[in-house]
This record gives structure tokens, sequence and C-alpha cells, in this order.
């Protein structure tokens, strides 16, 4: 026996979709529990991703030295600074050598002692009157300008200030081994 078509045959090849209250509630409830796994999980997401996108932070300045104390420089002094930087969840407290002397003008310069070569310690050596680094070879002059050696520039500058009687420094570190300087954090 055949099927008897009721003259709509395009109607009849439908599908139907028919929609209760069951399927509706079951429906809603899913959308519901997806949304609410997605607010949750936003929060949950930056907590364990944010060591990935947050920059290492400084706290602003250092003090180096009182300014009377550097009154009568005739060749660089090493000082040692303390700064804190925030990485991530955590906060260190670092302590970096620095050189302060004096410009051809008179003026304080602080030079980072970090060799921008592969960042070994500078050190000054008075007998030859000059920056040398322990590690390469390189020389620098006592302005801190690059004399020999395989150093790609010049030591490191840092951003100072004096402040209330003190000299203040903004410590840096630079990418080594390139021409320019490319501050890091």
């Amino acid at each position: 026996m055949e099927p008897v078509s009721s003259g709509n045959e395009k109607e009849s090849s439908k599908d139907v979709i028919v929609i209760n209250r069951r399927s509706f509630f079951g429906t809603l409830l899913g959308i519901g529990t997806a949304g609410m796994g997605a607010l949750l999980a936003v929060p949950v997401l930056r907590y364990v991703l944010y060591p990935l996108y947050a920059k290492s932070q400084q706290s602003g300045w250092s003090v180096v030295a009182p300014v009377e104390e550097l009154a009568n420089l005739s060749q660089p002094v090493m000082k040692t600074i303390e700064f804190r930087q925030l990485d991530g969840w955590r906060e260190v407290v670092s302590s970096q050598s620095v050189y302060v002397s004096r410009n051809a003008d008179g003026q304080l310069k602080v030079l980072s002692a970090i060799c921008p070569h592969l960042g070994c310690s500078v050190s000054w050596q008075k007998a030859q009157n000059e920056f040398v680094c322990p590690c390469h070879g390189g020389r620098f002059a006592p302005s801190g300008r690059h004399v020999f050696g395989p150093p790609p520039r010049a030591m490191d500058a840092l951003p100072h200030k004096v402040e209330n009687g003190k000299l203040m420094v903004h410590f840096e570190y630079f990418r080594s081994n390139v021409p320019n300087q490319e501050i890091l954090s």
C-alpha cells in the first residue's frame, strides 16, 4: 500500500520542531549556566594571566647620597642604591651600583655600573683613569664614553635630580649589546 499524498508535498517534507515547556526551560537553564560560567571565568583568567601582561614597575627615585658629600669629586665614585620593583605579584627590593661623576661643565652625572655589552659590572680603575669591564675588556672614559672593546655604546646615563639636598636617581635597566639605549624597565 502506498501512502496517501495530501497534495502539499512541500509542507510534509519540512521538519517540524516542536517546542514544549520542558525543552524551553532546559535551553534557558543551559544558557544561564554558560553565562554564569563565563562571568566567573573572567576574574579567574585575569588573575592567572596577570604576570604575563603586567610590566615590571619600579618605585620612582632612590637616594644616592647627600650633595655635600659629592661636592669635591675629582673622579667617579661608586654608590650602591636600593629600589623596589613590582614584578607580577611580588615586590622585590634590589640593590644596584651606580657611578657618580662630574661632566665637563661641573654638573653631576650618574652612570649605570652595568656594561652595555653583556651586562657585567664595570669597575673604575684609578691607575688607568678609566672604567674597565672585566668580562671582555671594554674600556670607557671617566665621562662614560666608549673608548675600546666590544661594547656597542657608551655607559648608560641615568636620570637624576637633586631634591632636599640629596642626589636622587631613577634606576633603569637597558637592553644589552645594541647600539642605542633601549629601556627594559
